[in-house]
């Protein structure tokens, strides 16, 4: 007979078996699910049931790629939208990039709106709120100034915004670029960890939403006060989707992801992104401070090397040997999904941002949880439950 603290032992070590293969069903759901959407061609709508849409961008300062990036909104193919710049002060040097795209393309309808209307903290809807309120059209997608757009991804969005979707959104990847491995370890999160996490959630209709670059509809925001409704949050955008979702409509993926193309690529700036995001669904999501970290390769490896040994007397060894290589396998086929074809960096090199992002998972965490103080540009912000924020 067991004693209670081999019972305790027992039935811990069966709670790690159930989590390690309820992480294996969110990469096969991931897999499938992303063969499945990702890059799939849609049928356009007919043009008579085109909506026109307006689009915010936001900017502050200027990056190396701003201008090519802002570019590609002026070349989509899409038969009625406005472009609505904004940028917080009349000195930021985003200005003469936007006024001589405008220049340069005249027939595009796009305006330039300078000063912020403070409404909250979130400084990114302080700087959106006049051009939100401006939009001429019923459809609002908003674009983070780092994205880059073919000329038929708003088509492509919008061709997903059926009479019971309120929001399409674009799943979070980046452009190559040569910055070296800081640029090859952002593809890879975001082509492993942040695409195995969207396509597994909104497969089954989770929010997990982000807002780099989404579509929805203004009513949806207007019947709970509008775009500065959301101020008060740094996540706007999880919010936003669980508003959307209470209002019976469906948030969905389109086949295009976000192509992040930012011009400032390093480690540790990629790295404060990460802790301020998972900063954001610990205040969000509180399980997720003890949940995150668990289904992490590493960590997860080790749980269920133990349990293995304990249940079955399994080296552990093996297991955490095999449990690694199918992790990594399961994520290289899954970012060859969301890449459409060959990965554009050697195996060598994904290895090695492989085994860097999953190495230092657990690292990234624990800082992200020292305090609740967020740094998000210039400003300070603390964090209260529920995902509310205070500038200090």
């Amino acid at each position: 007979m067991m004693s209670i603290a081999e019972t305790i032992l027992f039935f811990v070590a069966i709670a790690v078996v159930v989590g390690w293969l309820f992480v294996l069903l969110m990469h096969t759901v991931a897999l499938l699910y992303g063969r499945y959407l990702m890059h799939r061609p849609v049928p356009q709508p007919d043009p008579e049931n085109l909506h026109g849409v307006s689009i915010l961008k936001p900017l502050t300062g200027v990056d190396p790629n701003l201008y090519k990036n802002l570019e590609t909104f002026f070349n989509l193919q899409y038969p009625a939208y406005e472009l609505l710049f904004s940028v917080q002060d009349e000195n930021d040097p985003a200005i003469m990039v936007v006024q001589s795209l405008i220049q340069k393309y005249p027939k595009v309808d796009a305006k330039l709106f300078i000063g912020l209307r403070y409404v909250g903290p979130n400084g990114k809807i302080n700087n959106m709120v006049r051009g939100y309120e401006a939009a001429k059209y019923d459809w609002i997608a908003i674009s983070d100034s780092g994205i880059s757009m073919r000329p038929d991804t708003l088509m492509n969005m919008v061709s997903y915004m059926k009479s019971d979707v309120g929001l399409v959104l674009q799943m979070p990847y980046t452009s190559h670029r040569k910055y070296g491995f800081a640029s090859v370890y952002e593809q890879v999160y975001f082509g492993t960890f942040q695409a195995r996490n969207s396509l597994s959630a909104n497969a089954v209709g989770i929010n997990c939403s982000t807002g780099m670059s989404c579509l929805f509809r203004k009513e949806l925001l207007e019947n709970v006060g509008g775009l500065q409704a959301f101020s008060k949050y740094l996540a706007e955008d999880f919010f936003i989707c669980q508003e959307i979702v209470k209002q019976k409509y469906k948030t969905v993926l389109c086949s295009q992801p976000a192509m992040q193309n930012s011009g400032n690529c390093t480690v540790e700036h990629f790295h404060k992104r990460l802790i301020r995001w998972s900063q954001l669904r610990g205040a969000m999501l509180p399980h997720l401070i003890f949940l995150e970290p668990l289904s992490e390769c590493m960590l997860m490896g080790v749980c269920i090397s133990w349990a293995m040994d304990f249940l079955f007397s399994v080296s552990p060894m093996g297991v955490f040997l095999l449990h690694t290589l199918m992790w990594f396998l399961s994520d290289y086929f899954l970012l060859r999904i969301v890449e459409n074809g060959p990965l554009p960096f050697s195996k060598f090199e994904f290895f090695v941002a492989w085994i860097t992002r999953e190495a230092l998972a657990f690292w990234l965490s624990l800082r992200s949880h020292k305090n609740g103080v967020i740094q998000w540009r210039h400003k300070r912000y603390k964090v209260h439950w529920g995902g509310s924020v205070s500038e200090i």
